[in-house]
């Protein structure tokens, strides 16, 4: 098991390009099931979850040709069904909560899917039953062995159908839009998730020859077609990497431009970071966060302490809560975070009341955070990453803090992060990596 051992208290300055983003890549790769033509996929991102769908897709018999650094060409022309019932693939599969998303592309196109209880992130309940609702509604069945954790979804047809999503769950919905494309009639899901890397996904079927209206919209029309075709996607940068560098940049005084962000597809992200105090200018479709001795933290209009709450696009991404909470600690004022999606990813916030932040767990859902306005600094440690975004705000802990800290469980962070090491050590960070 790796570990990082960083020298913090380092001010850091220079240029940072984000990665392509790992939730937009997860989806993508599994729409290259739905056609047996080339689809060519730019901006991939070289990180652990990626790599291990790509090679799950690569035993499934799609023949997978990497075209230069990020793009791969991909062709599913002859997919093995009969290797999904095989204990490799269960092994491969239940490895990567992502591979969840294979089931919608190889029910449209052949009938039928396996799929073993998928894993990733240990941050709480994450549930299925939106995928699998979804399925029956548009004419499939599908079994579950409580034994082996192993899901088997059949159907001789699949027709168009009203579906009204319990859950505006992303994967969810990008499972069931998949299934949908190639059924007959029209389909219509409402309470659809609507992040852009979802309407990503919209995007490129419509280029493959699907017929999605309302993209962008919790509504989406489908209307079903025989086949798809091959297509060129280009994968979006990654919003949270883009967030989590500039919580990077308050914490650690640094001066940091974020290049290519893709502005408009970060929502109210920039805006979240801003009332923390941290000033944020927009340079073309750069993003450049100066150094700042301090950053005051917003009270709402009527005086009472600033809430950050996550909620579904478009709304603030559960996926920053971590970062906002650890970049709250060196803040001028206090402010309360709110994580209402997930019930275990605060669990990491004993770590940083051992480096010397002054937070309060309150429950599993929320916690309180008085900012030191950097009048004290945190104390190096010892920590183990629990997921792969608790794992980088303890990273941005650990480089603003006083001394050495190690980081273990560091294949949580790589899981999500290309490179991280490299890159901030590049930017004046002390990062190495051991074990």
């Amino acid at each position: 098991m790796g570990a990082f051992e960083i020298h913090g208290g380092k001010s850091l300055k220079g240029e940072l390009v984000p990665q392509g983003a790992k939730n937009e890549a997860l989806q993508v790769l599994c729409a290259v099931l739905l056609t047996p033509d080339k689809v060519t996929i730019s901006n991939i991102p070289d990180i652990v979850d990626v790599n291990k769908l790509i090679n799950l897709l690569q035993a499934m018999g799609v023949k997978v040709e990497k075209v230069e650094k990020g793009t791969y060409q991909f062709q599913a022309k002859n997919v093995d069904l009969k290797y999904m019932q095989t204990e490799e693939f269960k092994e491969r599969a239940s490895s990567l909560r992502g591979s969840i998303m294979i089931i919608g592309p190889l029910l449209s196109r052949f009938g039928k899917a396996y799929m073993p209880k998928p894993g990733g992130d240990k941050i709480g309940r994450r549930r299925l039953d939106t995928h699998f609702e979804g399925f029956t509604m548009l004419g499939a069945k599908f079994d579950f062995d409580t034994k082996s954790y192993f899901y088997s979804v059949e159907a001789k047809k699949l027709s168009g159908t009203y579906i009204h999503l319990d859950d505006a769950s992303v994967t969810g919905t990008a499972n069931v839009v998949m299934t949908a494309v190639m059924a007959k009639g029209e389909t219509v899901i409402y309470n659809a998730a609507c992040e852009p890397y979802l309407q990503q996904l919209c995007k490129m079927l419509n280029n493959m020859g699907a017929k999605i209206s309302g993209i962008g919209s919790n509504m989406l029309k489908i209307k079903g077609v025989k086949e798809l075709k091959g297509c060129f996607h280009r994968i979006l940068p990654d919003m949270i990497e883009i967030g989590s560098f500039i919580g990077l940049a308050a914490m650690t005084k640094s001066e940091i431009t974020i290049k290519d962000v893709s502005y408009p597809d970060l929502g109210i992200i920039p805006n979240v970071f801003r009332k923390l105090g941290i000033t944020i200018e927009l340079k073309g479709d750069d993003l450049y966060i100066p150094k700042q001795k301090s950053y005051k933290i917003e009270n709402f209009i009527d005086g009472s302490i600033l809430t950050v709450a996550d909620a579904p696009w478009p709304g603030f991404t559960p996926d920053l809560i971590s970062i906002v909470l650890v970049t709250a600690i060196q803040a001028n004022g206090s402010v309360l975070i709110h994580q209402k999606m997930f019930e275990s990813r605060l669990f990491f916030v004993d770590k940083l009341i051992d480096m010397g932040a002054q937070i309060i767990l309150c429950d599993p859902h929320r916690a309180a955070v008085i900012g030191m306005n950097h009048e004290h600094q945190l104390r190096g440690t010892t920590m183990t990453s629990p997921d792969i975004r608790a794992g980088v705000s303890l990273l941005i802990a650990a480089l603003s803090a006083e001394g050495k800290s190690t980081i273990h469980n560091i294949e949580q962070i790589d899981r999500g992060y290309q490179f991280i090491d490299v890159r901030l050590n590049n930017l004046g960070a002390d990062i190495r990596r051991i074990g």
